[in-house]
């Protein structure tokens, strides 16, 4: 089976193709079909599932291929889920910036409990074919950015995993994938795949 990540950022290809790298899938960036890096997918729905939907739609319209979109984002206790759907543009800037304003944001309280949510949505244009699957994973916030940034993006050198004391930049790619959120649906999608025929591909 040929998948089309609906996504431009490295950092979440690179997961998704090693979490995947054992399977029967082949995992496709937009590069392989030609897209363009700066391909552009408004996300103004307001849950996860909306956003996955949203960029699966229009990667699937672009290229006539089967799609997997994730929308995923961090929700912080404290801060009633924010920032959530909002994650990687509540704040202009670097995401070193961002990481540091939240925590700024978390300074007048002692809780630092947080999840990752994502949310895949599998989408086949040729059979209108919609699935989606949800990971999560617990763990809380540290006090400031720990780790390396080649072995983590995003708010991965805030994160601690529940069961951790180091943050996801700190453990590495390696450790990560076996235990994050995206993986967590990432085996939704694969025994989904297993135990049922996707429409793409029938029986013979």
């Amino acid at each position: 089976m040929r998948l089309l990540i609906a996504s431009s950022n490295a950092g979440k290809i690179r997961e998704i193709q090693a979490i995947l790298a054992t399977s029967d899938i082949e995992v496709l960036s937009y590069k392989d079909v030609g897209l363009a890096a700066d391909f552009d997918v408004v996300e103004t729905g307001t849950t996860f599932t909306d956003n996955a939907w949203l960029k699966a739609s229009a990667y699937a319209a672009a290229t006539g291929l089967p799609v997997l979109a994730d929308d995923s984002g961090l929700e912080v206790e404290a801060l009633d889920g924010f920032p959530g759907v909002y994650s990687n543009r509540w704040l202009a800037g670097t995401t070193s910036e961002r990481n540091q304003a939240l925590l700024a944001k978390l300074s007048p309280t002692d809780s630092r409990n947080a999840q990752f949510r994502s949310v895949l949505c599998l989408y086949d244009p040729q059979m209108k074919h919609t699935q989606f699957f949800e990971g999560v994973i617990k763990g809380s916030l540290a006090t400031a950015e720990r780790g390396s940034r080649l072995e983590g993006f995003g708010y991965d050198p805030i994160f601690i995993p529940e069961g951790y004391t180091q943050t996801f930049a700190e453990l590495g790619v390696a450790v990560k994938n076996q235990i994050s959120h995206r993986r967590q649906a990432l085996l939704k999608l694969n025994q989904f795949l297993l135990t049922n025929t996707h429409p793409a591909q029938p029986e013979s």
